[in-house]
């Protein structure tokens, strides 16, 4: 299903952390090298161009085609800054409002479409980035490491997640019949596939592997009758979801534990994961779909619901990190569908079924990232600066963009036992 892309109004962040926008005098002068170089690339573009300010210079239309997307540099620092550390910069300068972007989502969508163009703008220079690489591999998911990394994330608070969630409060991509369809439809769409692929009865046992904050289970137990358990490694997920448990009067069929996966045991009829997968962590695939195979009853049907990166991208991806992993998902890693599938045969389990939405997951972050926006105050008063705001807007663009160009997708992978 073709999904339209949703129209976002401009950000209102305030003030940038810090700019500096040059003055009339600099416009005789010569291009700083970085700004010549950045310059050069970009009048390489091939299906859009880029309309780029530079301090103190009039606007310049660099690339070939009709799609235009807008860039405004505030300080030259930023560039010298992307041609060395390259997305991951790209990233912090937007973060330290050394650039802006009307439409952030076309403008990284149409520099990823040129990635053959960009090579040493998108990946960076090897020494430059380093320490970045380093930082990435101590985060491991280890057990220790797992809880930590999770925290970071889903502990920003549940108040935070429920200003720009749906009343769902589902962090995953949703399932569209027609575009305009509400998130919150959408999402139990989503929901409902998965229990009309797994087919239980009423009364079977589901172990959800990161329940994030009850959505699923709460569908599983009112309208198929299951008993659920979902694992989860955030506190405040786990009190929300045992909250809403008993809301909804089916506390006795939806349990939830603090529990890593790693630790699970018992035996159930059923498994599902819906984008944790993405947070194992490569070292550890083999240990996930190993818990599947213990975990999971003769018989019986998972279901994954991974986002994964594109197989011609992956090999270069997974010897480097990228900026969701630096600041986002520490310890993440994202499989390509090739990747997912050897990971499961290896472990004995055949992808019986395969469903891909992607352009649906461009359509909920969409709607992310308008619902984020339209509500700077109440972040503000919970604490988060203008950095953290610029920080998750530049996030939520480069998610958006990336399932805008087909960088990457969302599967719904239905595991059965190899026979």
């Amino acid at each position: 299903m073709s999904i339209a892309q949703q129209s976002i109004r401009a950000p209102r962040f305030g003030p940038a952390p810090t700019v500096g926008c040059g003055t009339d005098r600099r416009r005789s002068t010569p291009l700083s090298g970085a700004s010549a170089r950045a310059v050069e690339l970009l009048s390489a573009l091939e299906g859009g161009a880029i309309s780029l300010s530079l301090p103190g210079r009039p606007s310049r239309l660099l690339g070939h085609g009709e799609e235009v997307a807008e860039w405004r540099i505030h300080d030259d620092a930023a560039l010298v800054r992307i041609l060395g550390a390259g997305d991951i910069a790209f990233g912090e300068t937007f973060v330290d409002g050394l650039w802006d972007s009307d439409d952030p989502v076309a403008l990284i969508g149409l520099l990823s479409r040129n990635r053959a163009v960009l090579k040493r703008a998108i990946y960076g220079r090897p020494m430059a980035l380093v320490r970045h690489w380093l930082h990435h591999r101590l985060r491991a998911n280890s057990r220790r490491g797992a809880r930590r990394n999770i925290a970071a994330h889903y502990d920003l608070g549940n108040a935070f997640y429920a200003s720009w969630l749906d009343r769902t409060m589902t962090y995953s991509s949703a399932l569209f019949e027609q575009p305009s369809e509400s998130l919150a439809d959408a999402q139990l769409r989503k929901y409902r596939r998965i229990l009309h692929c797994l087919q239980p009865r009423p009364g079977q046992t589901i172990l959800e592997i990161g329940c994030g904050w009850g959505g699923f289970a709460e569908v599983a137990a009112a309208e198929f009758g299951c008993r659920v358990l979902g694992l989860t490694l955030s506190r405040e997920q786990l009190d929300y979801a045992r909250r809403r448990a008993r809301r909804a009067g089916v506390a006795d069929l939806a349990q939830f534990e603090l529990c890593d996966y790693r630790a699970a045991r018992g035996s159930f009829d059923h498994i599902i994961s819906v984008e944790m997968f993405e947070a194992v962590g490569e070292r550890y695939w083999p240990v996930w779909f190993g818990q599947l195979g213990r975990l999971l009853k003769p018989g019986g049907k998972a279901l994954v619901q991974s986002i994964t990166i594109a197989d011609a991208l992956f090999p270069a991806y997974r010897r480097g990190t990228d900026f969701i992993q630096r600041y986002i998902f520490p310890g993440g890693m994202l499989p390509s569908a090739q990747a997912f599938r050897r990971s499961a045969n290896r472990a004995g389990f055949a992808v019986a079924d395969d469903f891909a939405f992607g352009p649906h997951y461009a359509n909920t972050l969409a709607r992310w990232r308008r619902a984020f926006d339209d509500h700077p105050e109440a972040h503000e008063q919970r604490g988060f600066d203008v950095r953290f705001r610029r920080l998750w807007h530049f996030y939520l663009a480069y998610c958006e963009a990336g399932f805008r160009t087909g960088d990457l997708d969302v599967h719904q992978f239905e595991l059965r036992r190899a026979t």
